[in-house]
């Protein structure tokens, strides 16, 4: 009997229609894009009223940001003008922001894969020292040659602005590689401010400051989840902060990176489900509390902080930053100075030749020597248009010139080189992106990515089979469950020559329970029984959580390990991590398989066939 007549008396011929889904982008990161783009908007607003603002007659700009304002208790006072009250506490927000987007994809998203977080890692990295390389060797000798942090800095805002202007040529990947590189500019942008540009530190008030972090820390692990106890630690942190001469940004930073992230739990749903049961019978207030409460608890703080702070930051704390820092006072001295200083060339060319040629110029080395990988649609031409609008380094770059320059004159001549490196690098992504090439290397990819490693994957037959099959599934998919059969059927007649492997694409949107599934096979892969989990899974009529704990048991797993592994993060990073995998194949739907790496596509008849023949003595 053939190996096709076999398997299609088991499968029955079956056929795997496609579901017409097609990958989008997290939720979440379609806010993120949204509200920052739509926030570029106003930050360029702002920067336009500044400037008019400042070059009015009468000197109305700097009289109002200069005027003092006190608050105190009793002898014990902070006296700032309005600038500092801008730069040192309403920026904290924007740090805590900052410090929240670290923590999550530290722990969820994209820095939490190595594989897939290495080239954006390092491309940050690159397009940090390079350009800060370049403004140290312009102004060597000078005064302002301490501040070449300037020239690192990227500004998100308006760089998402410029990818939203350049359309359907900047495809979606591209933006993610911008968010991911962002990430990491934002960690050593951050790093720079904490060490470099922090006056003299006063050792009582610091103690006070790690004392009050200890306090968080405490209230965190105990259970505390409501704002206000943070809220009043936070307060007398900045003050110990601001009066230890750290800069007191670096507490939004601090409360940011101690903010927890994670995915919502089963349980904590299935809680809400019970509790909004009881509000339908019993309405009241009492009900209401507990199902507010519920709710609440059941999304990660480190969300929902994000989700109440994203736009007060976007449209009026960065907004107001701008307004207050960026006007400048043109006058033909000032002009002429700009042209031959130092600091307006040395932020220039930082910002938009080091950043461009960093960023790219990383990337390809890591391509190159293939110690990482771009996603799909991401080729080093679109690295090099990414860079270049990465070059807008406005917010942070504004905001260490008034750390770093104390000379007004000076400041002055790096604020023009700051706004003329902005508009030089929208006008140079713009351009690179619409050269032809600068568009997606392809807009379907076909091609397995990352490909298959000898170890670490789930699989049966052979690592080093001539022969590699993968399957992209979703355990409550009926086409996969049809296709199981088949897939036993192949491994158990060519056990030497054939290598199956499983990845992970659960469909939320049409299989509530699927995710949840991968999970509980991850989470029994912990204990080294992903296959014997994976067949029960197939075969199971539910997937709810009582029917994957009999699973678990029936498969001979210790039960309370598997349901603590199943609310663990490592067990959702592998399961996120097969979703980008498919995201950068291209798969579009369950099953989807690659053979040797390409993309098969076709009934479950014309995938066996693929795999015979290239199975056959000819092909091998």
């Amino acid at each position: 009997m053939s190996v096709a007549e076999l398997v299609r008396r088991i499968a029955e011929g079956g056929q795997l229609p496609r579901t017409d889904r097609t990958l989008r982008l997290d939720r979440r990161i379609r806010t993120v894009l949204v509200t920052e783009t739509r926030g570029a908007a106003a930050l360029l607003v702002a920067t336009v009223l500044a400037l008019i603002w400042a070059n009015l007659p009468g000197g109305g700009y700097e009289t109002v940001w200069h005027t003092e304002f006190t608050v105190g208790f009793g002898d014990a006072v902070i006296t700032e003008d309005l600038r500092h009250w801008v730069n040192d506490g309403l920026m904290v927000f924007f740090f805590l922001l900052a410090g929240m987007e670290i923590r999550r994809e530290l722990t969820l998203g994209d820095l939490s894969d190595r594989r897939a977080a290495m080239v954006p890692i390092v491309a940050a990295v690159g397009g940090m020292v390079v350009p800060a390389v370049i403004f140290a060797t312009v102004t060597i000798g000078s005064s302002a040659q301490s501040a070449w942090g300037m020239a690192m800095a990227t500004d998100i805002a308006f760089a998402l602005g410029v990818l939203a202007l350049v359309g359907p040529r900047c495809p979606a990947n591209v933006r993610v590689f911008l968010l991911t590189l962002a990430v990491v500019d934002d960690i050593g942008a951050i790093l720079v401010i904490a060490v470099v540009y922090t006056e003299a530190v006063h050792l009582i008030p610091l103690l006070v400051a790690a004392a009050l972090i200890g306090v968080a820390l405490v209230m965190r692990t105990v259970g505390v989840w409501r704002a206000t106890p943070y809220l009043v630690v936070g307060v007398a942190l900045w003050v110990a902060t601001y009066e230890s001469g750290l800069h007191p940004t670096i507490v939004g930073v601090v409360f940011g990176l101690l903010t927890p992230a994670f995915l919502p739990r089963r349980t904590d749903l299935d809680r809400l489900d019970r509790l909004l049961k009881r509000l339908r019978r019993e309405p009241g207030p009492e009900a209401a509390r507990l199902l507010s409460i519920g709710a609440q608890g059941s999304v990660s703080a480190n969300d929902r902080l994000q989700y109440l702070l994203r736009p007060w930051t976007s449209f009026l704390i960065v907004p107001l930053f701008a307004l207050a820092n960026a006007g400048v006072a043109f006058s033909p001295e000032l002009l002429s100075r700009a042209v031959t200083s130092p600091v307006t060339i040395g932020v220039f060319i930082g910002l938009v030749a080091g950043k461009t040629l960093g960023i790219w110029g990383a990337s390809a080395i890591m391509v190159r020597t293939r110690l990482g990988r771009l996603p799909a649609g991401v080729g080093l031409p679109q690295v090099l248009s990414v860079g270049a609008v990465a070059g807008i380094g406005f917010t942070v770059s504004l905001f260490v010139a008034e750390l770093a320059l104390t000379d007004e004159n000076l400041r002055d001549e790096a604020k023009i080189g700051i706004l003329a490196a902005a508009v030089a690098a929208t006008g140079l992504g713009w351009l690179l992106f619409h050269l032809p090439g600068g568009r997606s290397r392809r807009s379907e990819p076909s091609t397995l990515a990352p490909a298959v490693e000898p170890s670490g994957e789930h699989s049966r037959g052979p690592a080093d089979a001539p022969v590699v099959l993968v399957q992209f599934g979703d355990y409550e998919c009926p086409y996969c469950r049809e296709a199981a059969p088949a897939m036993a059927a192949l491994v158990a007649l060519h056990p030497d020559r054939l290598r199956y492997v499983w990845r992970h694409l659960p469909l939320d949107e049409f299989h509530p329970d699927a995710r949840r599934a991968a999970q509980a096979a991850e989470a029994a892969a912990v204990q080294g029984a992903f296959w014997p989990m994976h067949e029960r899974l197939l075969a199971a009529d539910e997937l709810n959580d009582e029917s994957l704990t009999e699973a678990a048991r029936s498969a001979g797993l210790n039960v309370p390990r598997f349901l603590s592994d199943l609310e663990s993060a490592a067990v959702d990073a592998r399961v996120d991590a097969d979703v980008r995998s498919a995201q950068d194949s291209g798969a579009d739907g369950t099953p989807t398989f690659f053979l040797n790496g390409a993309r098969v596509d076709g009934s479950l008849d014309e995938v066996i066939a693929a795999v015979e023949q290239a199975l056959s003595p000819a092909a091998t």
